[in-house]
């Protein structure tokens, strides 16, 4: 029953990465939900409940949003800037993962308020133990600010 609280937003619009993202996530079984956004414009629609998720429980929110920097639409930077300054999602944890090690790229994001920064391993198995370490810290190890009443 808390299985189904455990939703991670995975913000991708490369094939392979989510499905290799999905496959390390599955196989440390976290018991999360992965819910998919192809690009930024649909992130938001998710988050916001806007759009094609127009009428969405916005009080099922994801534990973690997993963020790539580029992406059709609507790019990470300005996903997280959004996300950042709007009050319902202002403290939703946010990790980038992006193939970006370029520190301006990794500057940017912890100025805009990201949580973390993960650079994505091109090996799988390095990016099975990421995704673990990842899984472990934001699904069982962090505690969420408490919701306002």
């Amino acid at each position: 029953m808390s299985h189904r609280h455990k939703i991670i937003l995975l913000v991708e619009d490369n094939p392979d990465d989510i499905a290799l993202t999905r496959r390390a996530l599955e196989r440390n079984d976290f018991a999360a939900e992965v819910v998919v956004a192809h690009d930024g414009a649909q992130a938001l629609d998710y988050l916001f409940a806007t759009g094609s998720y127009s009428g969405r429980d916005t009080s099922m929110m994801p534990k973690v949003v997993l963020l790539d920097l580029k992406l059709p639409k609507i790019d990470g930077l300005e996903v997280l800037s959004r996300l950042r300054n709007d009050e319902r999602t202002k403290n939703l944890p946010v990790v980038i993962l992006s193939m970006s090690n370029e520190e301006k790229d990794i500057w940017r994001c912890y100025r805009l308020g990201a949580n973390s920064y993960i650079r994505k391993p091109v090996d799988f198995v390095q990016f099975s133990e990421a995704m673990q370490q990842f899984g472990r810290y934001w699904l069982l190890l962090n505690e969420a600010p408490p919701k306002m009443s």
